[in-house]
């Protein structure tokens, strides 16, 4: 697939899966969302959290390209909430599109796509989606195909019609979409290889997203 990139897997993964204690730690940091908390459970984050997450971005990196592990800190200087620490960590792997994991106290968040994409991604989606006849079908394949799976589409799409765009469009479902990602909901004990699974299920996505859409070219 475009954006692939060659695994160059050579012995055992390193990542082995998340524990009890990633939930734990985010069930007890919920209830105490303070820099003290954190502070003092730094190390069952490291290794609970962290590691495993770090680990994980290695194996992804192989295959959809450089990533990142997110901060565990909040921006709060446009919220009322707070609290200085992210009840969820979460990785992202990849170029145009890419894979992501999300981990809570209560499951994991799984897929990948584009998600967010800029105005100019946008337009160009769209524009696929209106004049591509197989732009629009061979979406609407792999959408079916992972809703089938048990995969749901970030959203919200837009209750009506893009600007430009007539609301009786034969692709109008497609033309709201505000994102071109698919997640799905694991147990926080899954394991690696169901994870991997989950993220091998979006690869079309991805694809469909490396052709027919492109790197941002500007932002928001």
């Amino acid at each position: 697939m475009p954006g692939r990139q060659d695994s160059g897997q050579s012995g055992v993964m390193t990542f082995t899966g998340f524990g009890s204690d990633a939930s734990n730690f985010f069930q007890a940091l919920a209830k105490d969302n303070s820099r003290e908390f954190f502070q003092a459970h730094r190390q069952q984050y490291d290794d609970a959290v962290r590691q495993p997450l770090e680990d994980l971005l290695g194996e992804a990196e192989k295959i959809y390209g450089p990533g990142r592990v997110m901060r565990p800190n909040r921006d709060v200087r446009f919220s009322r909430d707070k609290s200085p620490y992210k009840t969820n960590a979460s990785m992202w792997a990849g170029s145009v599109g890419g894979v992501y994991l999300s981990l809570n106290a209560r499951h994991l968040e799984v897929g990948g796509g584009i998600y967010e994409p800029s105005r100019d991604q946008l337009a160009r989606a769209r524009t696929a989606i209106d004049s591509v006849p197989t732009a629009a079908s061979r979406l609407t394949e792999i959408i079916d195909a992972l809703v089938s799976s048990g995969f749901e589409m970030a959203g919200p799409s837009l209750k009506t019609a893009p600007r430009g765009y007539d609301r009786d469009h034969p692709n109008i479902e497609l033309l709201r979409l505000k994102h071109y990602a698919a997640l799905t909901t694991l147990p926080v004990s899954a394991l690696p290889k169901r994870i991997l699974g989950a993220w091998e299920a979006v690869e079309a996505l991805i694809e469909w997203g490396d052709t027919h859409v492109g790197a941002a070219q500007s932002w928001p």
